[in-house]
């Protein structure tokens, strides 16, 4: 069984930081580019970074330069550091795990974890 597990949310004023991880389990963590994503209140889901299975990261413009993405293949674990948050980062920020071999496509999501900022 698949799982993918956030955590690390939660009520933040502005200017402050956050360290979101997304824990996985019953998938080969190494081969999936994984993602934050994220969706506000009325808005569509968004991608806010990924990092492909060589570590190379790439982030949306509303982040670049605050938020960092990492992943740690021994323990199955993606991170994402938010500093400098401000009032519109706040959403429900989604793991996502992709892998796209030649015969098919693997996705899955976590269930999310509640980012506010508000002072």
């Amino acid at each position: 069984q698949v799982q993918l597990v956030e955590s690390g949310g939660g009520l933040v004023q502005p200017g402050g930081s956050l360290r979101l991880s997304c824990t996985t389990s019953g998938i080969i963590f190494s081969i999936y580019a994984m993602s934050w994503y994220r969706q506000a209140p009325g808005k569509q889901r968004e991608l806010v970074a990924k990092i492909t299975t060589d570590s190379n990261p790439e982030y949306a413009d509303a982040v670049t330069g605050r938020f960092a993405i990492s992943r740690d293949n021994a323990k199955n674990t993606m991170y994402l550091q938010m500093n400098s948050l401000k009032p519109e980062d706040t959403a429900v920020y989604y793991c996502n795990a992709n892998y796209v071999p030649g015969d098919g496509a693997y996705e899955y999501w976590g269930q999310g974890t509640q980012v506010t900022v508000s002072s």
